[in-house]
């Protein structure tokens, strides 16, 4: 039989009848002859409401109690999705993250997929069982639970499909990828489907659709990931390799994202040694910088800034007080009232002059930016949040999203 594998997103098992429809869903596709492996997410925002829990206790809980504590929302979540395919006539088991061989490495509370035995999820497809498979965790080299952060359930979906040799279903409360996100600009166009690195690009830059590391498991094994609306059957959009069937347009989708802070350091002694010492005091706590932008030298220092998420605040915050104490005539600048707008497009590798038409368009609208960076097929800019609607609206109806 061939085998698919579904994900099911929190608000998709946010209530007990919700769970009842995934299972109806799940038994038309076992109907057809496939063998199908689930996987869902806490229900609703269980893992937010866990989270507040800890905080009322502890400002900064350890994160392997954290994580400890948050996998308990999807345990929750495969149990009655397997209770729910049983009492429809069709054998289910759930399994932990543990369970069905989910080997994680690096941090609590945003740990990475190392490698997955298979062979139990595959033992019990051969006797013809449905697999409900808890997103969003794992088991480390020390045997304690880890989880893989805010959309892990993706990751460990696409993972297992690399894994199993088959295409990943991902089943949320949006009917597929839009050029722009609809609640941002109304007339967005839904794609037919997107390349991997355009979809890479864009949930790298925010897009909250598709979590990165996901895309990046998809790219490098090739599986095809499909992406449509749980409760309803609405064509969705395939991400997969680029093909010449795809739209050439210079710009394919536009992120916003306000999930970042940036961060500037001001008068570094101008050295690569000082540079290098920040970055790698950074990389030592896992914390993941985006933009990165740095002044000419004048007088010996020089500034630097760099984007980081919002989440990473208080890690941030004490690199930076272990920084001041090597560098004492350092000033740090923190702001949060930014956005993250990115045009996205693989037409810009042969179409020349978006940027220049971007830059045009701020400074008609005047738009500030503070940092730009680019690759083949993305530019990157730093605006002020409340510049971030009028950006979009002005950006998408130039280049037609």
């Amino acid at each position: 039989m061939a085998v698919v594998v579904q994900k099911y997103g929190g608000t998709s098992v946010g209530s007990i009848d919700k769970i009842k429809a995934v299972a109806k869903r799940v038994v038309d596709r076992k109907n057809k002859g496939e063998d199908v492996v689930v996987v869902v997410s806490a229900m609703g925002k269980t893992t937010d409401k866990l989270v507040s829990m800890a905080r009322e206790i502890s400002t900064k809980p350890i994160r392997r109690e954290l994580d400890m504590l948050m996998s308990t929302g999807e345990q929750v979540s495969i149990s009655l999705l397997a209770i729910a395919l049983n009492e429809m006539g069709y054998e289910s088991i759930s399994l932990t993250g543990f369970q069905a061989g989910i080997e994680t490495e690096g941090y609590h509370t945003k740990a990475r997929i190392q490698d997955i035995d298979i062979e139990r999820v595959k033992k019990y497809l051969d006797e013809g069982k449905i697999v409900v498979v808890a997103g969003f965790q794992g088991i480390n080299e020390n045997g304690d639970i880890t989880t893989l952060g805010r959309g892990g359930s993706d990751t460990t979906a696409v993972a297992l499909a690399a894994k199993l040799g088959c295409t990943c279903e991902i089943y949320t409360d949006v009917d597929g990828i839009y050029t722009v996100d609809p609640r941002l600009f109304p007339t967005a166009r839904k794609l037919d489907s997107i390349s991997y690195e355009e979809m890479l690009e864009m949930a790298s830059l925010g897009a909250g659709i598709m979590e990165t590391r996901a895309v990046e498991i998809g790219q490098k094994f090739n599986v095809p990931i499909y992406v449509a609306l749980s409760s309803e059957e609405w064509p969705g959009t395939y991400i997969k390799e680029f093909d010449v069937n795809m739209e050439s347009k210079a710009i394919t989708g536009l992120s916003a994202s306000d999930k970042d802070l940036m961060v500037t350091v001001n008068h570094v002694p101008y050295d690569s040694k000082n540079i290098s010492m920040i970055f790698q005091e950074l990389a030592k706590m896992d914390i993941n910088i985006d933009m990165i932008s740095q002044t000419a030298p004048s007088h010996g220092v020089v500034n630097v800034s760099f984007t980081a998420p919002k989440t990473d605040e208080d890690i941030i915050l004490n690199i930076m007080e272990k920084l001041k104490k090597e560098f004492s005539d350092i000033e740090i600048d923190i702001e949060k009232n930014i956005t993250k707008f990115s045009v996205v497009g693989i037409g810009m590798r042969s179409q020349s002059g978006v940027a220049a038409k971007i830059f045009e368009i701020f400074a008609n609208n005047n738009i500030g930016f503070k940092q730009v960076t680019t690759s083949e097929i993305r530019i990157s800019y730093t605006i002020s949040t409340q510049d971030t609607q009028r950006a979009i609206e002005a950006v998408a109806r130039e280049f037609n999203l």
